[in-house]
């Protein structure tokens, strides 16, 4: 009882100050039922705030501290930052792994989003040193270079191991838990709560170090370390029910192999899977280039193109809580996956005119439209995943879209520098940043392509269902 009284002190004012707000200005709040109520589902959904701060903290405020502060050379960092995505690829399995696993408290998923909540902790807490050593700053100057190199890439590498974990995990727990009419708006609450994490740490990170010196540095990364505990715990805290050792089935479970072939095989998985990489690389490749765009060629200020990252999450809240409020009126998730990169066509040639028209208006809504269509089509996809899961397998189908979407983000981002730099080689800046917003056009209409017999599919499913007048059923993959 003291230590249930403990993590219930513990988050009892964050989860109250929220649910005190009221469905009104919560545009999740109906996807409470009485067995999942709202203090519970607002509690499980801390661990994608975690998840948001190591993103911030590994892309966004460790990328510029180590390039002007510390001196890291720039393709060094660009090598340390993609560690991560080595472990993308094996989401899948974790996913696989976390449906099968027998454990003797009767879980199956608590234990993969502790062993992932462990191993984000020990990343984030040898990374300070780690970099310092790599800057060769103070009495790290003396130390082998190679010693930093290995220590950043380790840190790296587990901290981008854990968050994969945590998050798969954590959102098949999610669809575990969420009757399948409500899960359109626990897909958005989960995802909104990662862009909430997102703008609140890269707005204390900023702050924190504003005024950088290495000690200032090691304290705010130890501070993300035990934060990700402080979240993390309480998120999962009496969140799987606990199932007794009988009831556990005794069958031989298939391999991994096996199993992803039957994942595979009918149905359009590998189109689903196809047009998930497609669109995630529609909207990806331009991460690192809106802000230099902003600065190189329409001479806007610091604090103009800082802002956009603001915009873009604005357009992905806007985008989640649109995509919620339809998809729960039983609305076909990719026909939203569609729309979400429709929107995305006019938006990135609204940021491409920008540059002739010296627009930084037309750009700014180009931003906001980008997250928008994004919003869209990540809810979308993501809503398809759970719904049509096969019984037992929400961890791998959950785990391949996120290794899909991960990698495909990672190349696509890449891509869009080497591309950028390629192109204004023979050409100039402009037309570098404009080839890759082209094809980033390109993509989007394959996307839609891809998605087309998708549509058709599930639209010739309602109609059946509508006549036959019986209850649509979970598809099979």
């Amino acid at each position: 009882m003291g230590i249930d009284e403990c993590m219930n002190r513990f988050s009892q004012e964050f989860i109250r100050s929220l649910t005190q707000l009221g469905p009104r200005f919560l545009p999740f709040a109906d996807a409470a039922t009485a067995d999942l109520p709202l203090s519970r589902l607002l509690r499980l959904s801390l661990f994608q705030v975690s998840v948001g701060m190591a993103l911030v903290l590994m892309i966004g405020t460790l990328n510029r501290v180590m390039i002007v502060e510390l001196h890291v050379p720039a393709s060094l960092v660009a090598i340390m930052i993609s560690m991560p995505l080595v472990f993308a690829p094996f989401r899948a399995l974790i996913g696989f792994r976390s449906d099968n696993h027998r454990s003797a408290l009767g879980w199956r998923r608590v234990p993969y989003i502790w062993m992932g909540t462990l191993v984000q902790f020990g990343g984030l807490a040898i990374m300070p040193f780690a970099l310092l050593v790599l800057s060769g700053l103070g009495s790290a100057k003396d130390a082998p270079a190679w010693i930093g190199q290995l220590g950043a890439a380790v840190a790296f590498l587990l901290v981008g191991a854990g968050l994969h974990t945590t998050q798969t995990v954590g959102l098949a727990l999610a669809t575990d838990l969420a009757p399948a009419e409500s899960r359109p708006k626990v897909v958005g609450l989960m995802y909104v709560m990662l862009l909430l994490g997102m703008i609140v740490s890269a707005l204390l990170f900023g702050a924190a170090l504003a005024d950088f010196s290495p000690g200032r540095l090691i304290r705010v990364i130890q501070a993300a370390a035990v934060i990700t505990l402080l979240l993390n715990v309480p998120a999962l805290w009496k969140q799987e029910p606990r199932r007794s050792r009988n009831s556990i089935p005794q069958k031989i479970e298939s391999d991994f192999r096996e199993s992803f072939k039957t994942f595979a095989v009918g149905g359009h998985a590998i189109r689903r899977l196809v047009a998930v990489g497609l669109g995630t690389m529609a909207f990806s490749m331009e991460d690192v280039l809106l802000e230099p765009y902003g600065g190189e060629i329409l001479h806007l200020s610091v604090g103009d193109t800082t802002s956009l990252t603001a915009t873009l999450a604005i357009g992905g809240l806007l985008g989640f809580g649109l995509a919620s409020r339809i998809l729960s009126r039983g609305a076909d998730p990719f026909r939203m996956a569609a729309s979400g990169a429709l929107v995305g066509i006019p938006a990135f040639m609204l940021v491409i005119f920008a540059a002739p028209m010296e627009s930084g208006m037309m750009f700014g809504l180009g931003t906001l439209l980008i997250g928008f269509g994004a919003g869209l089509f990540g809810h979308g996809t993501l809503t398809a995943t759970m719904n049509l899961a096969p019984e037992g397998q929400a961890g791998l189908a959950l785990g391949a879209w996120g290794a899909v979407q991960a990698t495909s983000a990672g190349i696509a981002v890449a891509l869009g520098g080497i591309i950028r730099d390629v192109v204004a080689m023979f050409s100039n800046s402009a037309s570098g940043y404009m080839s890759v917003y082209s094809i980033e056009i390109i993509l989007m209409l394959s996307t839609i392509i891809i998605m087309l017999p998708l549509i058709k599919k599930s639209s010739a499913r309602s109609e059946l269902n509508l006549d036959t007048q019986t209850p649509q059923v979970s598809a099979r993959w």
